[in-house]
């Protein structure tokens, strides 16, 4: 499984942005991907900051190349 940090540099490399880890780890869960809650996340059922629509394509793809999916 690929670190936060390289579906990062991946993602910056291919579609020329960078996501956020919570881009990252909302998008495992919508792919049913294991996740571990953050120490710092107050709420276990609410995102506070959910991953953008047109960002999702993008992360699915790093997710796809790393085998993940």
């Amino acid at each position: 499984m690929a670190t936060y940090k390289e579906i990062q540099a991946y993602v910056k490399k291919e579609c020329g942005f960078v996501p956020k880890s919570c881009w990252i780890a909302h998008m495992k869960e919508i792919c049913g991907l294991p996740v571990r809650q953050a120490p710092n996340r107050h709420s276990a059922d609410k995102r506070k900051v959910p991953c953008p629509p047109k960002k999702r394509d993008a992360i699915k793809k790093a997710f796809v190349h790393f085998n993940m999916i």
